[in-house]
């Protein structure tokens, strides 16, 4: 069994800085690329950034220059700084990963976790 669980999340104000860390546990063989996703209340679930195993990165447009993803392979886990934090930004943000585990060498699984609640007061 493989879990994503998210922590760092909360209140900050406007001009702010929170890490989020999210750490996988389980039959990990190996962890492909990770993400880090947003959904702000009554709004679709977007990508905020992405990091691949060879540390390739991808931001979203309003959230380059101010965030920042990270991982650490060894403790499969993946950061995501973010700096400058706005109003706009308030939402939960989930971790995704693609995971092969012990039981699924040949094909990756994208896992989720739970999701943690950042909120940017102005």
């Amino acid at each position: 069994q493989v879990q994503l669980v998210e922590s760092g999340g909360g209140l900050v104000q406007a001009g702010g800085s929170l890490r989020l860390s999210c750490a996988a546990s389980g039959s990990i063989s190996r962890i492909n690329a990770t993400g880090w996703y947003r959904q702000a209340p009554g709004k679709q679930r977007v990508l905020v950034a992405s990091i691949t195993s060879g540390d390739s990165t991808r931001y979203a447009d309003g959230v380059k220059g101010r965030f920042t993803i990270s991982r650490d392979n060894a403790k499969n886990r993946v950061d995501l700084q973010m700096n400058s934090l706005k109003p706009e930004d308030t939402a939960v943000y989930y971790c995704n990963a693609e995971i092969y585990t012990s039981s699924s060498p040949l094909v990756g699984i994208a896992y989720w976790g739970k999701g943690t609640l950042v909120t940017v007061s102005s």
